[in-house]
């Protein structure tokens, strides 16, 4: 049998899985999409979530391949690692592109097998069980091999989340009638493996006191302030009429009475943000990746740039890189439409720029955040 097969087993019948033999907390748990995109880490094979909103991530693994016996723990471990990264929105987001079933898919699921499953509660838990790491991380073999056994030994002392794992030996038989019979046998499970977790807010304000004695200096002048007030009022119709993004944990900034907007992005020091900008003579908007000279949002932007040809593939379009006044290299999209004071041009303007700020903050936000977790946990 093949690992592809076992993952449509298991998304088709879960009940399958020996859940309640390895932590009865996770069973009834439902399946919700096969090849999951978990940041540079991969695709997990198969994910599931219980009513009660608890995450399970599922590895099939044929043991014959000598890969999987060296890397399998590894990886669901790695998909464990960039999971607990996630806000709620990023697994909603993700779980609506893999199923097609638009942003409320996680919900939806959940309540085709459970009804009666409360909104907000199920939002909280999950938010809850996502900071936490409280997973259940399962991996599903045709022939578990005693070296692979002697691997999952280290989950025990692994300074890592607060899951449980289970190392699952899942034999598929074809009866004579054609049928299939699954015979599981749980080969090895953990307790729960506990972290400390401090606590802080994603979000952050940052006072630009020299924007600030600018915005004193445009009230001076009559033709400044009637170019900032025309900014405002095109900021404003932007955010308020067209602008919809689907990282709900994505803070969106006030309409500015500059001629760019900057949506910040999960990097210390206010370090990293999006740039979304007009330019009034060459009738053009756009929208790149910033950051601060010498500062974690520039090594983040580095690395992103670094993986330059998954990254524009991801944000389609006409994404590109370009060098900017510090000669760095920079990730950016623009489009040339016209006079932006006509209505028509700049409804078009507005439906590119939010189409493509919406990619930039789903494809870069989550990648900024990767690395940044990443940065921390070799510096301690």
């Amino acid at each position: 049998m093949l690992e592809a097969e076992i993952q449509e087993l298991v998304h088709a019948h879960p009940a399958a899985l020996p859940i309640a033999e390895i932590d009865p907390m996770f069973v009834g748990a439902i399946s919700v999409c096969r090849e999951m995109q978990l940041g540079r880490a991969g695709r997990v094979d198969n994910f599931l979530i219980t009513p009660s909103g608890l995450p399970v991530l599922v590895e099939c693994k044929l043991w014959r391949n000598p890969e999987a016996r060296r890397e399998v723990i590894g990886q669901i471990l790695d998909y464990a690692k960039v999971l607990s990264r996630w806000s709620f929105s990023d697994l909603q987001r993700e779980v609506a592109n893999r199923t097609g079933m638009g942003p409320d898919a996680l919900l939806k699921l959940v309540r085709t097998v459970s009804p009666t499953v409360d909104e907000i509660q199920f939002t909280d838990a999950v938010t809850a069980n996502l900071r936490r790491g409280r997973f259940l991380l399962l991996i599903l073999g045709d022939g578990v091999r005693e070296d692979v056994e002697v691997i999952a030994s280290y989950l025990q002392v692994h300074a890592g989340l607060h899951f449980t794992f289970g190392l699952v030996e899942f034999p598929v038989y074809r009866l004579p009638n054609g049928e299939r019979l699954v015979a599981p046998r749980v080969v090895a499970r953990t307790t729960s493996v506990l972290r400390n977790v401090v606590a802080a807010p994603e979000g952050f304000v940052v006072q630009d006191l020299d924007e600030a004695a600018a915005e004193e200096d445009v009230g001076a002048d009559p033709d400044r302030a009637a170019l900032a007030a025309t900014q405002q009022a095109f900021w404003k119709e932007f955010l308020d009429s067209h602008l919809r993004l689907d990282d709900r944990s994505q803070s969106v900034p006030k309409p500015a009475r500059q001629g760019y907007l900057a949506f910040m992005l999960p990097a210390p020091q206010g370090s990293s943000w999006l740039t979304v900008y007009r330019d009034l003579q060459k009738g053009e908007v756009g929208v790149f990746l910033s950051a601060s000279q010498n500062s974690p949002g520039e090594a983040a932007m580095n690395e992103i740039i670094g993986n330059w040809d998954e990254v524009k593939g991801a944000l389609n379009g006409t994404a590109h890189l370009t060098d900017d006044r510090y000669g760095r290299k920079r990730i950016i999209d623009s489009k040339t439409v016209g006079n932006l004071g006509e209505a028509a041009i700049r409804k078009q303007a507005f439906d590119w720029l939010a189409e493509r700020v919406n990619a930039f903050v789903n494809v870069l936000r989550p990648r900024i955040r990767d690395v940044i977790a990443d940065q921390n946990e070799r510096a301690s």
